[in-house]
């Protein structure tokens, strides 16, 4: 299913613009990052997709559909979000990887834990399945919260995928796990990350660089990075500067999100549990 923004306009308040005349399409099976400054308009692009919000201007389109003129629970129906922080209900890990399609069986659970590599985890559990999660229950880790999010999208089984990429916190072992399990979910769905930490990202067929609420640049990681005064490179070049001032300049080992480089990429507006 392809994705279409057509000259789209948006704002949450008046006069202060969020998407400026922004246009796009990511191709059917295609996987797209959208990355930018903080405000850039990358969250506010998934809250219109999944129509949290309409355009003030301009169309959005799914397989060619105007998701304005489409039935609201079909568009949601279409989409998996796997968002920044993953809501746990005081229930079984079992029923909360099953709220992404309540009308599941146990093999198709388990299936789906198997593909975001939580089955092992599950099963190390005091209770395994039907351990209690969530407020009053067993606390999940953040790489297992993420899991736990990946699991649902995979039972929703929809033709669109769209991850809030929310590593930057997760150890680097974790992340590349978490990503590896992305990997699989999204081959062949059409796919739009949301991407703060732009090493996660090197893999996307094109990544979209925002600015001022329109794309200043679209290219591969290798095509933007050949441009030294890109602002995707000097994007790049920022969080690499913060890794390496972090690691006593050894790159790429840290635990944590560089706090600087949150305030350059982090948008304050998160995407859809």
């Amino acid at each position: 299913s392809a994705i279409t923004f057509q000259d789209v306009y948006f704002e949450y308040t008046k006069g202060h613009q969020i998407l400026n005349g922004l246009s796009f399409t990511v191709p059917s099976g295609k996987k797209i990052a959208i990355v930018g400054g903080s405000g850039s308009g990358k969250s506010t692009i998934v809250r219109l997709l999944y129509r949290f919000y309409d355009p003030k201007e301009g169309n959005i389109f799914i397989n060619g559909q105007d998701i304005s003129e489409v039935n609201l629970e079909s568009v949601r129906k279409a989409i998996g979000v796997v968002p920044q922080d993953c809501v746990l209900f005081h229930d079984t890990v079992y029923h909360n990887i099953a709220y992404g399609k309540l009308s599941t069986t146990e093999e198709e659970v388990y299936k789906a834990a198997q593909m975001a590599e939580m089955h092992d985890a599950i099963n190390r559990f005091p209770n395994k399945y039907n351990t209690q999660v969530g407020e009053r229950g067993l606390k999940l880790s953040g790489g297992e919260k993420q899991r736990v999010a990946i699991a649902r999208a995979i039972l929703k089984n929809p033709p669109v995928i769209v991850y809030d990429e929310a590593t930057s916190s997760l150890d680097t072992i974790t992340e590349q796990n978490i990503l590896q399990a992305l990997r699989r979910v999204t081959l062949g769905r059409t796919t739009i990350v949301i991407a703060h930490r732009l090493s996660t990202v090197v893999d996307a067929d094109q990544i979209l660089v925002l600015d001022k609420g329109r794309v200043a640049e679209s290219g591969t990681h290798y095509e933007l990075m050949s441009h030294s005064s890109s602002l995707y490179a000097d994007l790049w070049n920022k969080q690499s500067a913060g890794v390496n001032h972090r690691n006593g300049g050894e790159q790429g080992t840290s635990n944590k999100g560089d706090a600087n480089n949150n305030t350059v990429l982090d948008e304050k507006d998160s995407i859809p549990h």
